[in-house]
């Protein structure tokens, strides 16, 4: 049998990089041929490419050698910067960030939705651009991924690791040592419990074969009022390897409010089927926004940069402009932080979601704040807005959507037509999905409203804010 002939990849050589693209990538031409590029370049920047998809219409890429010329280009703040997925955008200014996410706003409403447009409201940047988030998810492995210079210097010490997924690589772990993201002491909480688990021989969960260890991940959340909560999954661990650890926790990290840990021996990390053991404390953290106070539970949903969501949500008010003789219809509704946010301002809010765990949420919530005009139920989207839902229901005057990055179900926006509310708020995480369903609705609706904001500081990701209004005539 004859040995497969390995191909060699084409380079493209001293490539100038012309624009940001989608998804974190850039964009260069040859010949006119459009090059999709990956990597730590920016516009202005010249690099070598290596081809690593030709397709009848456009090429992907992998910068090297890059000649970092750009203007854009900034200061790297994370060592990690290039290796770990969180933050791709880092070596580029905040402003050139914030005129990129502008920019693939317009791009794809132009593009796709083909609708008349207003004028776009000036993107909302982020007042924090570091340590903005409330949660970060943390993994534990015996098999961390090595760098090039720890593997050039042959001195490889521990392969545990506790940290994020390489991208790409579900089994290999960046261990990393200072995150960006979330405000102290998240990074000495989680640098606390590698040292000491490491100290006391506790081991590092092993994702791909064996699928053994008694640690296996670590999700630490935070809120503005300086409340902790972490939640520690087990593995294969033994009672007296979790007492060590929570109790090194409880001892050392006096600001931890709420200390909870699950036992996952699943083939995935994902533990909303499985009890949360509350070790101390409360089994929840409160956030406040204005005079509302939400509790967070380690199964809940919650925006994780909490200022610039206050700041989205106010946004959605002002834009519902609601009088307070309005039913509201909050679809995809989530654990009804937006709906709790309008009820006071409305005659009556009804959420609809897809997630039994976070109704119970948004109820739980409502109860908390008393707040007795929001009801929430639970079910699939397109079978939930149904004629019958409305008749007993009422017909909403204002509707509220915020759908996942897929977009609303077209069923959805085919019942939208037919109900027909006088106004349509559209909160959306992707820009693309969201001028399709724009372009479903047009034969209704005009938008008046287009205001992008970034929740998201150092990566590609983008909110949108679109309001629709009927078309007059339109009955």
């Amino acid at each position: 049998m004859s040995a497969k002939k390995y191909k060699i990849p084409q380079v493209l050589e001293q490539i100038p990089i012309l624009d940001f693209a989608a998804e974190a990538k850039c964009i260069a031409k040859v010949n006119d041929e459009v090059i999709f590029v990956q990597g730590t370049v920016a516009p202005g920047d010249i690099a070598d490419l290596r081809v690593l998809k030709s397709k009848k219409k456009f090429k992907q890429a992998q910068a090297i050698n890059i000649q970092p010329l750009s203007s854009f280009r900034t200061e790297i703040a994370c060592e990690h910067f290039g290796i770990c997925g969180g933050c791709k955008w880092q070596h580029v200014t905040y402003q050139a960030q914030l005129n990129f996410k502008y920019k693939q706003v317009k791009d794809n409403l132009e593009r796709i939705a083909k609708v008349k447009l207003p004028e776009f409201q000036p993107i909302l940047g982020s007042e924090e651009t570091y340590y903005y988030r409330n949660k970060l998810e943390f993994t534990f492995s015996s098999a961390r991924w090595l760098t090039e210079d720890e593997i050039g210097k042959d001195m490889l010490g521990s392969m545990n690791a506790l940290g994020f997924h390489v991208p790409g690589r579900f089994d290999k772990i960046l261990q990393v040592n200072h995150c960006y993201l979330q405000p102290d002491p998240s990074n000495a909480i989680r640098n606390g419990v590698r040292v000491f688990a490491e100290s006391n021989g506790i081991s590092f969960y092993e994702l791909k074969n064996q699928h053994e260890g008694a640690l296996r991940n670590l999700i630490i959340r935070n809120s503005s009022s300086g409340e902790w909560m972490v939640v520690v999954q087990f593995a294969y661990a033994t009672e007296e390897e979790i007492d060590l650890i929570m109790n090194y926790l409880k001892s050392n990290f006096p600001m931890i409010s709420s200390l909870n840990y699950v036992v996952n021996q699943k083939g995935n990390d994902t533990f909303h089927d499985l009890g949360v053991i509350c070790f101390h404390g409360k089994p929840f953290i409160e956030e406040k926004m204005e005079d509302l106070r939400f509790q967070i539970g380690p199964k809940s949903f919650f925006q994780t940069n909490t200022h610039q969501a206050l700041r989205l949500y106010q946004l959605v008010r002002e834009y519902a402009d609601l009088q307070g003789d309005e039913l509201v219809y909050d679809l995809y509704t989530g654990t009804g932080t937006i709906a709790l946010f309008l009820a006071k301002f409305a005659k009556k809010v009804v959420g609809l979601e897809y997630v039994e765990m976070a109704v119970q949420d948004a109820r739980m919530n409502a109860v908390h704040n008393h707040i007795e005009n929001a009801s929430f139920f639970a079910g699939d989207m397109k079978k939930l807005l149904t004629e019958e839902f409305i008749a007993i229901h009422g017909k909403p005057q204002v509707v509220i959507t915020d759908p996942p990055r897929a977009g609303m179900d077209e069923d959805v926006v085919r019942q939208l037509l037919r109900v027909l509310p006088e106004k349509i708020v559209y909160v959306s995480c992707n820009p693309a999905t969201q001028a399709r369903d724009m372009a479903w609705l047009d034969e209704a609706y005009q938008v008046d409203v287009v205001h992008p904001v970034d929740m998201f500081p150092q990566t590609h990701h983008v909110e949108n804010i679109v309001r629709l209004r009927l078309r007059e005539g339109i009955v």
